[in-house]
């Protein structure tokens, strides 16, 4: 697009949307977008730009017409503003299709992908990037994450140097494209974090998502690199034809970048990093979690092998501040802790209640769940996730979100995963909504509590209604 133009983004509020409208607004575009519903953090970003969101999806978002339209791979046919497109002909794309077209092409593109950690190891990297950049400003990166990375308080950056750091992700791209988005970003170099089923919306089974990774492996270069975990047969069976070199990343004694000592030390921990077997760095973290140092691991190989210091790597990861929704300190009330984290899956769910019990020993631990996912509203990972949830001490399901999209048959029934905890040991309820559980929990909470509250979504306002709620309670009863 060789002018300004009018683009509207259809589904503006997901994480990818939102930042694609942040770099077409630096391009000079004019963007508007609309959404079923906006909340945090991309709503506070989208604000923070000045673009409002028209809210429900209308006609009317329409006119004028735009010189081009933007449809997110939430909208399915019958949304009003996608059938209106249609009727009247006007130009649309994908956001994958227009971001590798516009802002990738002529870069060195670095990806970030895999079923976990995607997140967090994108901004990881884009951290080093960024600080490696103070004295060697060719690294300076442009990148898009999936979340609001702290250290630079947005989730895009467009700079005119040729790094650009982006979360590869491999849901489907659009109702017209059902080909997982990272297929059209072509990577150089990627970090593969891991393999597993996921998206039950869209793959039909573990193979499935295993052949849409081994596509994105075939696409890396035979000039490139692949970052890869160690401990995942499914990540080793995707590797199996790689083209380009690749370098394994773990706690394995054989792999080229080894994690060794690793310990926790409070929210924090520190390990050293080995490289083919010989000392390359000493690292420390300000965020805990075992899944976490993997994280930083994936980053620290990739970054150093394009160039970057092994004391810029420590440097950066030392004052790396997270992401936005990722083990989040939301609130700290008469006491009680509340954490905000982005959870979509039983792997993620049992690594975030890992961190938190290595974070905060000897603290009550209640985990807080809306399946909200399309994996987690499905029964497929029933008893995975009454295994992961039973690392709190304390569990309250909510109902699952709008469960009358997800056929009966393959609807999960909280209840049964009640049930399953409670027989376990694990004392376990369920409750209808958000304003029910704020209201059922409050009263059992006590000082030293910490209490994660598990979604991918807006969860009903609960982040701020629980802490509202402990606190007008603490001013009557002593917690």
């Amino acid at each position: 697009m060789k002018s300004a133009q009018h683009i509207h983004l259809i589904g503006i509020c997901g994480s990818a949307m939102a930042s694609l409208a942040g770099l077409l607004q630096l391009r000079g575009h004019r963007v508007t977008g609309s959404d079923a519903a906006a909340y945090p953090p991309m709503s506070d970003q989208l604000h923070a730009l000045g673009i409002a969101v028209s809210q429900p999806y209308d006609e009317r978002n329409l006119q004028p017409h735009p010189d081009l339209v933007i449809v997110g791979n939430a909208i399915s046919r019958g949304n009003v503003e996608l059938e209106y497109v249609l009727d009247h002909g006007l130009r649309f794309r994908s956001m994958a299709d227009l971001l590798h077209e516009e802002f990738l092409l002529g870069r060195q593109t670095l990806a970030v992908a895999g079923t976990h950690g995607k997140t967090t190891t994108t901004s990881m990297l884009a951290w080093i990037y960024e600080f490696a950049s103070r004295t060697q400003p060719e690294f300076a990166p442009s990148f898009l994450v999936g979340g609001v990375a702290e250290n630079f308080g947005s989730s895009y950056a467009l700079r005119d140097t040729q790094p650009f750091i982006i979360e590869a992700d491999e849901y489907d791209t659009a109702f017209f494209d059902k080909g997982p988005k990272f297929l059209h970003y072509f990577p150089q170099a990627i970090i593969l974090t891991h393999v597993e089923f996921d998206h039950a919306d869209i793959y039909a089974d573990l193979n499935a998502v295993k052949i849409a990774f081994k596509r994105l492996v075939n696409l890396v270069p035979r000039s490139g690199r692949i970052i890869a975990y160690d401990g995942s047969e499914n990540v080793t069976e995707c590797l199996a034809r790689a083209f380009s070199p690749v370098e394994r990343y773990g706690f394995a004694q054989d792999s080229h970048w080894r994690i060794a000592g690793l310990s926790h030390v409070g929210g924090k921990m520190q390990w050293q990093l080995l490289r083919n077997g010989l000392p390359f760095a000493s690292l420390s973290l300000p965020i805990a979690g075992e899944h976490n140092a993997l994280n930083a691991t994936a980053a620290a190989a990739l970054a150093a092998g394009q160039g970057i210091s092994a004391t810029a790597i420590a440097e950066a990861l030392a004052t790396f501040r997270s992401v936005k929704r990722r083990l989040e300190v939301r609130a700290e009330v008469a006491g009680i802790t509340v954490i905000d984290d982005f959870a979509h899956h039983p792997t993620a769910i049992r690594e975030t209640l890992r961190a938190l019990r290595s974070a905060y020993p000897g603290r009550r631990l209640w985990a807080i769940l809306e399946p909200r996912s399309n994996t987690l509203r499905r029964n497929v990972f029933e008893r995975e996730l009454v295994e992961s949830l039973r690392l709190a001490d304390s569990v309250i399901l909510a109902a699952i979100y709008r469960s009358d999209a997800i056929p009966e048959a393959e609807r999960l029934h909280p209840e049964n995963v009640v049930a399953a905890l409670n027989a376990s040991g694990c004392p376990a309820a369920q409750h209808a909504d958000a304003d029910a559980i704020v209201a059922a929990i409050t009263p059992q909470l006590a000082a030293g509590d910490v209490v994660a509250i598990l979604s991918n979504g807006g969860f009903g306002n609960i982040y701020e209604t629980l802490p509202q709620a402990i606190e007008k309670y603490s001013q009557t009863v002593k917690l």
